[in-house]
């Protein structure tokens, strides 16, 4: 009787914090790949790992929980602050490393994001957490995916273990500005939230270099080789998403993070205004954070001077188009593999299709529909061999309507 109560609070903990843990998103992919070996448990594959769909069509699954949900900080946006009225439980290190293992040997996961709020104090809680990690890793011999959440103002050594024991780590930066943290999460600076973002940063170079100096060195342990990702909560604070794309586009290039998430500000607080969560503004700004870092745009390209917000009735990259008809239309005979990426409808591999093709044959409208090149949107901006598909003024009055996808409802990804 007693070994089934105490099961039975075990999984009372899971429920509420496998719960407490879903308003984390940033745990999409792993980015990693690390092959089976003897003596060890598990695998990781760099499609990724989580409750979600990889490009291929799988279904990938990943032991999504917090160490624990008391936390000791009152961060306004959070459900899980300190005045909140929410069931509280806490995992021990042995408990986290226990059902991860146990969930894998079922079957039922592929890897673990763990993450936990602020108990008694930011080291106290990362102690536990790299606690957790190295049972996982040391006791089990577990070689799957780890991603981590590291904790703002932890010591600065308890991050860099963190990093030799998991794939990612990351630190959720929550709000846009030092401003709203003051407003909404005071017992945060943002200094304690960038300190772990630049230990990481050093962890991985540094490994790097070792690696590049010392055969022997592949031998040692690996520093966060997923990279680090980072989370920001999208309607909670009037920032505009002029202000959180260049966020964005700092942290990809200060810090070299892997991944930047969009979380759409669920309201849980009165005292915040919000009635819903803005889930196509959150759609938007996916869709941005892609042509930053696969398109070549700039975050200030996707901006014009009278509108700082990104346009809901068409996806940024029609957006940019249509502010600037100047540019178009563009041959795709002649027209070099960039400027092809900037045609709304043309992708990565709509462009490499055109660019190999046009080699052989000179390039038709037919023969892009046979590629299976999207012209629904691309036919404004494109000529093939000079003649266009449709003669319309290349005018935004004109063009801008027939770009609108009046079907969109934030869900799904639009092709850009």
């Amino acid at each position: 009787m007693l070994f089934y109560d105490v099961c039975m609070d075990i999984m009372d903990k899971l429920k509420i914090l496998a719960d407490a843990a879903k308003f984390d998103v940033a745990c999409t992919s792993s980015g990693n790949n690390r092959a089976a070996k003897r003596g060890a448990l598990g695998n990781a594959v760099a499609c990724g790992i989580c409750h979600s769909f990889t490009a291929d069509g799988r279904c990938i699954s990943l032991l999504k929980i917090l160490l624990t949900n008391k936390c000791v900080y009152d961060c306004m946006y959070c459900v899980n602050r300190r005045s909140s009225d929410v069931p509280r439980a806490e995992f021990t290190p042995e408990e986290v490393a226990e059902l991860t293992i146990r969930f894998y040997q079922r079957n039922y996961i592929e890897g673990l994001f763990l993450s936990s709020a602020v108990i008694e104090t930011p080291d106290y809680t990362m102690e536990l957490l790299v606690s957790a990690l190295r049972i996982v890793r040391e006791t089990y011999h577990f070689n799957g995916y780890i991603h981590v959440k590291t904790i703002p103002g932890a010591d600065e050594a308890l991050i860099r273990q963190a990093g030799l024991l998991a794939d990612r780590v990351s630190v959720n930066i929550e709000l846009p500005s030092q401003e709203s943290l003051q407003r909404l999460a005071p017992e945060k600076t943002k200094q304690n939230i960038l300190l772990p973002m630049k230990t990481v940063r050093e962890g991985i170079a540094q490994r790097k270099n070792e690696l590049s100096l010392y055969r022997h060195a592949k031998n040692e342990p690996s520093f966060a080789p997923a990279g680090q990702s980072t989370q920001l909560i999208v309607g909670a604070t009037p920032e505009s998403d002029s202000k959180i794309v260049s966020l964005a586009e700092g942290l990809y290039g200060k810090f070299k993070l892997k991944r930047v998430f969009y979380s759409a500000y669920i309201p849980g607080n009165p005292t915040l205004p919000m009635t819903a969560p803005p889930l196509l503004r959150e759609h938007r700004l996916y869709q941005a954070d892609w042509l930053l870092r696969f398109y070549g745009y700039k975050a200030g390209e996707l901006f014009s001077h009278a509108d700082e917000n990104l346009s809901l009735e068409m996806d940024p990259k029609c957006h940019w188009a249509v502010n600037n008809l100047d540019k178009f239309p563009v041959e795709v005979n002649r027209a070099d593999y960039t400027t092809l990426l900037r045609v709304p409808g043309i992708g990565q591999i709509s462009a490499q299709k055109i660019v190999a093709a046009r080699r052989v044959n000179k390039l038709d409208f037919d023969a892009l529909k046979k590629m299976r090149v999207v012209l629904k949107r691309a036919k404004y901006f494109i000529t093939c061999d000079g003649k266009t598909y449709e003669k319309i003024p290349l005018l935004p009055e004109v063009v801008a309507p027939r770009l609108m996808d009046k079907s969109d409802t934030g869900y799904s990804q639009l092709t850009l």
